[in-house]
């Protein structure tokens, strides 16, 4: 096995992981939140918040370490700390009486340095880790994504595969397989530790996702691939926080293992881009491009980007094109079984709630277009 820079040895054999058996299944008790603090990190970002409010409303004391000040932060019952994970200060303050953690804190993007990835996903993670466990935190939930364990084929109802930095693709798929093994090996009496992956989160508010796929067809920059046929389960926000809490409730049996958490409905990744576009509303993209060119020309792009750093995301990526082309879509049994949970609300109610979010919050790109048809039509007008 090669040796990547910033990838810890041990993140490529963890120890043999704690597997719940049917008896434990029957009797486990879940945590309760009253009387409990967990610490969220990345509470600024969607799913983050999403999460801090159900802790909230079920009775949890939440304490939020984010970078920069977040909306959660203002709601009574909400403790915020800001600063980065990667500040072993930070963290240790943020540590301070906390019983459990659940950590989202990452760098997500399609591109971007390696070391960039390390820093905050991998060398961030184990600070948390290692703090945790000295602060006498209890429980230890990780917010990974299955792309830790997909390696650019098509996955097809199978189950959650272990997660493999080597073979993962994309620096944030590898950083977080990295950052995932390292936490589940830290599963231990003292600390116990489970990994929960959400699988393509959306909803409102996103600013990863919906956001972008809406603004670049509105651009005209957003083909399908191979006719968007590729089969993609994706993830609710409402549904991927219930889970989320519910690995915490139940990590008496979650502990040591992973779970893969989707809708379960999955849909041609063209359907999908064009419910997001009509939410959003704007045309859904019309314009196709065969995979393996779409492919590429991302390797081609992010050549070029890596020549002039600071500049946006490419708008294509190899694992980008891979991610449009290739089916993704899992069995969620063991899911189910631990946790406890089912998916609340379905693909179509949460595009329902997604198109009543922007009608009232129109995207930059959709008022901007609208301001162009209105001097477009004033300019006629006064010809």
């Amino acid at each position: 096995m090669s040796t990547t820079p910033g990838i810890p040895r041990a993140a490529g054999a963890p120890r043999k992981a704690h597997r719940a058996t049917a008896d434990e299944l029957k009797d486990v008790q879940e945590l309760q939140g009253k009387g409990r603090t967990v610490l969220v990190t990345g509470a600024s970002g969607m799913l983050g918040e999403s999460v801090a409010r159900r802790l909230l409303s079920q009775g949890w004391t939440v304490r939020v370490l984010q970078r920069g000040q977040a909306p959660i932060a203002l709601e009574d019952g909400v403790e915020q700390v800001l600063g980065s994970i990667t500040d072993m200060d930070t963290v240790k303050r943020a540590l301070d009486g906390v019983d459990d953690v659940i950590h989202l804190a990452a760098k997500v993007s399609f591109a971007g340095d390696w070391e960039d990835f390390v820093f905050t996903n991998i060398t961030g993670t184990r600070i948390l880790l290692e703090s945790a466990r000295e602060a006498g935190a209890k429980n230890f939930v990780f917010v990974s994504s299955p792309s830790v364990a997909h390696t650019g084929v098509s996955i097809t109802g199978d189950c959650a595969g272990p997660a493999n930095p080597y073979k993962a693709r994309g620096n944030y798929a590898r950083s977080k397989a990295a950052a995932e093994l390292l936490a589940l090996e830290a599963d231990s009496d003292a600390l116990r530790v489970t990994a929960v992956r959400p699988h393509i989160v959306w909803g409102p508010g996103d600013t990863q996702l919906v956001e972008r796929i809406v603004d670049r067809a509105a651009r005209g920059r957003m083909p399908l691939l191979d006719d968007g046929a590729a089969l993609i389960d994706t993830t609710y926000v409402d549904n991927a926080s219930e889970a989320i809490v519910r690995a915490l409730e139940r990590i008496e049996v979650a502990h040591g293992e992973a779970f893969v958490v989707t809708n379960g409905q999955p849909r041609p990744v063209g359907e999908l881009i064009g419910m997001m576009c009509r939410a959003g509303s704007v045309p859904a993209p019309k314009r196709k491009v065969p995979a393996g060119v779409a492919r590429f020309a991302g390797r081609t792009i992010e050549k070029v980007w890596a020549r002039f750093p600071g500049q946006d995301e490419p708008p294509m990526t190899e694992f980008l094109a891979e991610q449009l082309s290739t089916a993704h879509w899992f069995s969620q049994k063991r899911t189910h079984e631990v946790l406890g949970w089912e998916p609340s609300v379905s693909i179509e109610e949460g595009m329902r709630r997604l198109k009543r979010h922007y009608d009232h919050h129109p995207l930059p790109v959709v008022v901007e277009q609208r301001e162009k048809r209105v001097e477009s039509t004033t300019f006629k007008a006064g010809s």
